[in-house]
């Protein structure tokens, strides 16, 4: 899973001298909440509605509304835009990213090529990556696996013994527990009693499986 299967590649940028007023109307247009900052096809800085929150005039102070308005249109991006950007490339793995993004507390990486910005990716992305990878909203039941003792081939022995009773399943992924570890199985609604009579026959210990999909 690179950051480029996930990224947004459409993006909407800045330039140094936007004012922030035309900064905040093109997020709010576009339904995101950071913006790149470019300046002769160069990444420059990042803004953010975060970072403009933090640089308007907190509500303690006399200013009235349209003293607000008159700052924000005067106000230039380059003026209050974060300039040290943390980024990811492209080819990166998507755990690369959300590393990144959990070391630095942030919220958004810009991921670059070379020099050039090819997209950006955020929390939202993660997650959304995340119900991809894990078939969430596809038609089927879970069947959970607990492996207490892991030993190589205990992937492969769960393929032979669905493979030899033609059963098939939508996604796989490993949960690691402190004491053991969980392989999920999404399986069609359908073959799921056929797929755990068969992993029990085969020797398979099964976790009880409660709660939504």
């Amino acid at each position: 899973m690179s950051v480029a299967d996930y990224m947004t590649r459409q993006l909407v940028v800045a330039h140094p001298k936007t004012t922030v007023s035309v900064a905040v109307e093109l997020m709010k247009q576009n339904q995101i909440h950071r913006l790149p900052v470019m300046a002769n096809n160069r990444m420059v800085g990042l803004i953010t509605h975060g970072i403009i929150q933090r640089a308007l005039p907190s509500q303690a102070t006399s200013l009235s509304v349209y003293e607000t308005t008159y700052l924000l249109t005067k106000t230039t991006v380059d003026q209050i835009m974060e300039t040290q950007v943390q980024t990811v490339t492209a080819n990166a793995q998507l755990e690369t990213a959300i590393a990144k993004l959990r070391r630095y507390d942030i919220g958004v990486l810009p991921v670059v090529d070379g020099e050039a910005v090819v997209g950006i990716i955020t929390t939202n992305d993660i997650l959304d990556a995340f119900l991809n990878i894990a078939g969430y909203g596809q038609p089927g039941s879970v069947t959970r696996v607990v492996v207490h003792h892991d030993h190589v081939g205990v992937i492969f022995k769960l393929g032979q013994v669905l493979t030899a009773h033609d059963l098939s399943i939508q996604t796989l992924m490993v949960v690691n527990r402190p004491d053991a570890k969980v392989i999920e199985l999404h399986v069609n609604s359908e073959q799921v009693a056929p797929v755990n009579q068969v992993l029990r026959a085969a020797g398979f210990e099964l976790e009880p499986v409660t709660g939504e999909r």
